[in-house]
């Protein structure tokens, strides 16, 4: 395994695994080499490189335009840091559903760039697609609740697990693919006690976005923790105006271009 670039020792999948119950865990987003080393250097555990970069990133309005080009240049940017942190890459849109050849392919192709491991949307019919990859010797980071990918087969992005029925199912998706091998679950955008409830059912750390306080740890979208996203949704912190402190920075380039106090003889002697 690669040295990582701090002195603490490299997060693997088994290890944040073992964290359920002992450590809360804290993972976010980065999507490329600069903020790979300051969310790393901040001391997370792990570090998703996101489809979300779709859109607080790239423009779009959703994941789904998304490719694997993207994402593997994305990954292979942040793997170039050095985390100690878990490198966990998500798995676009069609780069896993049409068949388990497809998916151990790309899953395998995140690996060769630097991923410790791949996230995956869906639950219990993704089972297979899970052992498929796991068995090929690379880790895998479940994900239920909302579904970005499928949001309309959903019903657009809204929060799950309201009903008996559906909540009964999102602990059926967790048990199955605790049993096809994942180290771990995300949980999106869910009820706070459905999202309990599933902790409590499976042996792998569950990790929380927008689903209350009782899963093993928490991820957030980077750029909604530091401001920098144009929209923040409701289940998000802002810790920071990013966007504030390179709007003001570039004016007062500007400004200093304009009234000619840039360069300055410092700059150029």
């Amino acid at each position: 395994m690669p040295e990582c670039r701090s002195r603490r020792k490299k997060v693997t999948a088994p290890a944040l695994a073992s964290m359920k119950g002992e450590k809360r865990i804290v993972m976010v987003t980065a999507y490329d080499y600069p903020t790979g080393i300051l969310a790393d250097e901040a001391g997370v555990d792990a570090i998703l490189v996101g489809d979300s970069l779709g859109m607080v990133v790239l423009g779009y309005d959703s994941t789904l335009p998304v490719t694997m080009e993207d994402m593997l240049r994305h990954t292979a940017a942040v793997a170039r840091a050095k985390p100690c942190a878990l490198l966990v890459a998500d798995m676009p849109f069609l780069s896993y559903e049409p068949s388990t050849r497809d998916a151990v392919l790309n899953a395998g192709a995140f690996a060769r760039v630097g991923a410790d491991a791949v996230k995956l949307e869906g639950g219990s019919e993704m089972a297979d697609v899970v052992r498929a990859i796991v068995r090929a010797g690379i880790p895998v980071m479940g994900h239920i609740g909302l579904t970005p990918q499928r949001a309309a087969r959903l019903g657009g992005y809204r929060r799950m697990g309201k009903t008996k029925a559906e909540a009964e199912t999102l602990i059926q998706d967790a048990r199955a693919l605790e049993e096809a091998g994942v180290f771990s679950i995300v949980i999106e955008f869910t009820k706070a006690d459905v999202a309990r409830r599933i902790t409590e059912a499976v042996s792998v750390p569950t990790i929380c976005i927008g689903s209350g306080p009782h899963c093993d740890g928490q991820v957030l979208v980077l750029h909604d923790i530091i401001g920098l996203s144009t929209f923040t949704p409701p289940f998000a912190k802002r810790y920071a105006d990013a966007a504030g402190l390179i709007r003001k920075a570039i004016e007062e380039f500007a400004r200093e271009v304009r009234e000619g106090s840039f360069p300055g003889p410092e700059h150029y002697k």
